[in-house]
């Protein structure tokens, strides 16, 4: 979504740009490298919104960037029993994510940040999830269909493993990436608008 854009993701993510799209918002994707190594003692809620803050004003700083646009940076975790869950980086590393998950509850935290030349925000999910109890078939085949690469906690809740998934406290779309509930709120406070925004009439 690229004509007349009012907002920049900074993200490659195709779930955050589905998302994003769900609210109607019109807008160009840069994507930021950014260092995702956590600091020493830091906690996740810290972690996962000085992610989501450095990849927006890594956009926000850059040539690429029209200079009118807010920029939109978010960063999803996954935590299970005090563990930071990142992304797999081969199959033995998404089954002992699995494994971990199985039969238990953890938090998916996903953190959005926007800013622009003059203010930033930033807000933070907190969802709870709980799984099945999964069977090493299950994990196998799972493993096999390709899907846990690429996401935090080695699962798409989103995708297949919506099979693992017995219950959600929290928001649905901060699981998948984007919590819209948030994002909505943030994008008002930029003035970047929604189809709410442009199928409202003026007062």
């Amino acid at each position: 979504m690229n004509t007349n854009p009012d907002l920049i993701l900074a993200s490659a993510s195709p779930r955050r740009s589905e998302l994003l799209r769900q609210l109607g918002v019109r807008f160009r994707v840069l994507t930021a490298d950014i260092d995702e190594t956590p600091e020493l003692n830091e906690k996740p809620e810290q972690y996962v919104q000085r992610l989501a803050r450095e990849k927006a004003q890594t956009i926000l700083r850059s040539a690429q960037r029209p200079a009118h646009l807010a920029v939109l940076g978010a960063d999803t975790i996954v935590v299970c029993d005090g563990q930071l869950l990142g992304k797999p980086a081969d199959a033995d590393q998404a089954a002992a994510m699995l494994s971990q998950l199985s039969a238990h509850t953890h938090r998916v935290l996903t953190a959005v940040c926007v800013c622009n030349d003059e203010k930033l925000q930033i807000r933070l999910s907190d969802t709870e999830v709980t799984f099945r109890a999964l069977s090493a078939h299950d994990t196998d085949c799972y493993i096999r269909s390709g899907e846990p690469f690429g996401k935090a906690g080695a699962y798409a809740v989103q995708g297949l493993g919506a099979a693992f998934v017995t219950g959600i406290s929290g928001s649905y779309s901060g699981v998948v990436g984007l919590p819209l509930f948030e994002t909505a709120q943030l994008l008002k406070e930029f003035d970047v608008p929604t189809a709410l925004d442009r199928g409202c009439p003026d007062e």
